[in-house]
């Protein structure tokens, strides 16, 4: 790391390197782990609090709501206010909200707790990312975006493995004590060595833009999030209030879009959209995001209802998978600035689509091994994917455009979560719905269960598709040339 900054442009070279990184990448950890931890923990908190699981449900609907409607505003908010103010701004939203959770008595006090998490979170993401862009090089930045990839990917993986480990033991509060003495170090180590390293710009804040924003990505999320909820949380498509939702959000999201493009100074600037190998990296991202979240979602369900594991087991199931693909970002982004993007998209890629072919003939009599392998496989194949095209689209940008980059970025990945958790879990409602009304006795365990491994295998086949969309997408990704001006370093006109 101090070679690194040893080597970085002139510049560059007054940064220190290796705390500034450590204070990111630990409150970073820390905030995307608090936005899965919970789930485990779920179930038994509904006996604890006296709620039901519609109710329930709103600890993790709420906090990508406030992710869904922050993270958009990030980009002027990059421009208006300095890194330290924002850092310190986003780790004590974090530490307050993570010590009124661990003391909270009550639901609707764990739930202001949780909004105030994701207020800190939803903060320090895109600030994250605007950070390594400045001060890393474009020749150095696939290895400390790799470091992001591991904090990404492993953070929220490893949230319901651990919690379940703590909740074996302890009492669900020590989720919220264990997290909280990192954000209070994360907060000290930043306060000591983060500079101030973004340009304030101060454009015009639009406050119909914001309006449109919160509106169009608020009502998206919420709107998915309800859709797809599973058993008596879902409200199901046909619900009014899911309609009435995601139309708002798409009207909100197409007039907000009309709005950033008509602007001098938008809020998020959409023209960055103009740059293609940015555009294919967006989909690229958006698409692994969807297809990793629904199948974390839908094998946990699998192998608790299909197979009868425990939560604990099933977590440990999926943790050598998510171990491995956080340890190997860095590697990739390693080879990333070594040989570029291209052919390491496209293998990834094809080892997603062949893992998801094999998923779609799951059965309650596959091995326990056998899913484990594959979903080895699969986050190796994911962390394939998604650092180099991250890098690569970001790289492509010119260093006005990075507030909105990272934002538009940010902003997808959290959408597409909602949209990919809510699909699958639809997708494999209807399968077992039609596969139940066409036997005779669906009553009976063994067409429960033969219905609920048909919805699954459906489930897995749309997330065939995404892959097989994804890899005919990766064919088109070009290495960014550092320090072109021309060619595919610029906009398509």
């Amino acid at each position: 790391m101090k070679a690194d900054s040893a080597q970085n442009q002139q510049e560059t070279k007054q940064y220190k390197v290796f705390p500034i990184l450590f204070a990111m990448l630990l409150s970073g950890f820390i905030g995307l782990f608090g936005e899965t931890a919970l789930n485990v923990a779920l179930t038994p908190l509904m006996g604890l609090l006296e709620v039901g699981p519609t109710t329930i449900q709103w600890l993790t609907t709420g906090y990508l709501l406030v992710l869904g409607i922050l993270v958009p505003v990030s980009g002027m908010l990059l421009q208006w206010f300095t890194t330290r103010q924002l850092f310190t701004t986003s780790l004590i939203f974090s530490i307050a909200g993570t010590f009124v959770a661990a003391l909270a008595p009550s639901f609707e006090i764990l739930l202001v707790a949780r909004v105030l998490q994701a207020v800190g979170t939803a903060l320090l993401l895109p600030l994250m990312f605007n950070t390594i862009l400045v001060i890393f090089p474009i020749e150095k930045r696939g290895a400390a975006m790799g470091l992001i990839g591991l904090v990404i990917m492993f953070a929220p993986a490893s949230g319901p493995s651990i919690s379940g480990l703590i909740l074996a033991n302890l009492s669900w509060h020590w989720i919220f004590w264990i997290s909280l003495p990192f954000f209070i170090i994360s907060l000290v180590c930043g306060l000591l060595f983060l500079p101030n390293i973004s340009k304030l710009t101060k454009p015009k804040i639009d406050v119909l833009s914001i309006i449109l924003s919160t509106l169009g990505f608020g009502g998206i999320v919420y709107g998915f999030s309800s859709a797809g909820g599973h058993g008596e949380t879902g409200g199901g498509w046909t619900s009014p209030v899911v309609v009435a939702t995601l139309v708002i959000g798409v009207l909100s999201l197409l007039l907000f879009s009309i709005r950033q493009l008509r602007m001098k100074q938008p809020m998020m600037d959409l023209r960055a959209f103009r740059y293609p190998m940015f555009t294919i990296g967006l989909i690229l991202i958006f698409i692994s995001m969807m297809m990793m979240l629904s199948s974390m979602l839908i094998l946990p369900m699998y192998l608790q209802q299909g197979m009868a594991v425990t939560a604990l087991t099933a977590g440990l199931v999926l943790l050598p998978g998510s171990l491995l693909n956080g340890f190997l970002s860095p590697i990739m982004g390693r080879l990333f600035d070594k040989f570029g993007p291209k052919w390491l998209v496209i293998i990834g890629m094809a080892i997603v689509s062949v893992v998801l072919f094999l998923y779609t003939g799951i059965e309650a009599t596959t091995s326990l091994g056998m899913i484990i392998t594959l979903h080895v496989f699969m986050m190796v194949g994911i962390s394939m994917i998604m650092m180099p095209a991250q890098t690569n689209g970001l790289n492509q940008l010119p260093p006005e455009f990075y507030p909105h980059g990272t934002a538009i970025m940010n902003t997808l990945q959290q959408v597409s979560g909602a949209i990919g958790t809510a699909v699958a879990v639809s997708i494999l409602s209807a399968g077992q719905t039609r596969f139940l009304s066409s036997v005779a006795n669906p009553e009976t365990p063994e067409n429960q269960l033969a219905g609920f491994t048909s919805g699954v295998q459906n489930a897995f086949v749309f997330a065939l598709v995404l892959a097989v969309i994804g890899l005919i997408t990766s064919l088109f990704v070009k290495r960014v040339k550092v320090g072109a001006q021309a060619g595919q370093q610029g906009p398509m006109h």
